[in-house]
Parts: C-alpha cells; structure tokens; sequence
C-alpha cells in the first residue's frame, strides 16, 4: 500500500489519489465490455495515451477521483468520484468496479465511504448519481445506502438518484 498516496480508508478499501502507476489496471476496467456497457451509452476502447492524458487532466485539476484498493491484497477494486458539485452544493457520485471485484460487496462499502468523505469532509449538502435502468444490482445498492429514485436521468434510459439523509433532501 506504500506506493500510492491514501486519502482515507474504510473496512476492506483504501481509497488513494488516481495514478498513473494503475493506467493498466483502469485500461483493464473501462475497456471491459461487461463494465463499459453499465458506465456508457457508447462504450469506445480507450488505449493507455486516453488514459494518461485522463490521469493528469484529473490530477491537475485536484479532481475527487480515488481509486480503490483492497486491504488484504493490494489489487485494485475500481474508482468512484465526485464529478460535479453543483451551486447548492450537491455533488454527483460516479462509481466503477472491474467485473472480478463485483458481487463483494465493495460497491455499497464504496458508497457510503464516498458519501460520509463529501458530507464531512467536503461540506456537501446533498447527493446525486444516475444509472441505467438496466442495471439492478447498481440501483440495489444505491438504496441500500440511502438513495431514492427521483425520475429520468440524463436520458430516458437512466434514472436520476438522490441521497435523502443529507439537510438538501429530508423531508
């Protein structure tokens, strides 16, 4: 675990910035058909010069990517982000697993990691993803960890999530 830079931890996850030491591991993830065709409406295979490029635009950027690694292993599980913060505060979560670390559970640890680092370490007031219609376990696992469906996402396909415990949403 020396080797990247640890911002936090949860159970089984560190969470580290993204780096380039792990571009074939994302390359390995994104160009999987199984996870592009959840992430994606046009999956496209990316080569290791999108990839590097991503990596320093984002680190550049000070973007609120991290890349997670398993505890007991070492081996890299996926990325989950905050993407966009809106003006009320809200920001958007993203979150991609590789297929050999899916069905582990490390989705719902994941989110509530994310969700506990953007509300108290962030001071976000509130938020928001989208997923696929097509995509059960994903949607499961978001209301597991206290997000309600709130209509159409970005298009018809998707549906918009909000997290209701945060001040933002109660009602």
């Amino acid at each position: 675990m020396n080797k990247y830079e640890k911002v936090f931890e949860s159970e089984r996850i560190y969470y580290t910035k993204i780096t380039k030491e792990l571009i074939d591991d994302y390359l390995n993830m994104i160009n999987d058909k199984e996870v592009a065709n959840k992430i994606s409406h046009n999956p496209k295979t990316f080569t290791y010069e999108d990839e590097l490029k991503w990596v320093e635009i984002n680190l550049k950027e000070n973007a609120i990517i991290f890349s997670m690694i398993e505890k007991s292993t070492d081996d890299y599980i996926g990325n989950i982000e905050i993407m966009h913060i809106n003006d009320k505060g809200i920001g958007e979560i993203g979150i991609c697993i590789t297929a050999k670390k899916q069905n582990q559970h490390y989705g719902t640890e994941a989110m509530k990691a994310i969700i506990k680092y953007g509300i108290e370490k962030i001071g976000l007031s509130g938020l928001e993803l989208n997923v696929y219609k097509t995509n059960p376990r994903a949607i499961r696992c978001y209301e597991k960890v206290g997000f309600v469906q709130d209509g159409i996402g970005k298009t018809q396909e998707d549906i918009h999530m909000i997290y209701k415990k945060t001040k933002q949403y109660k009602k």
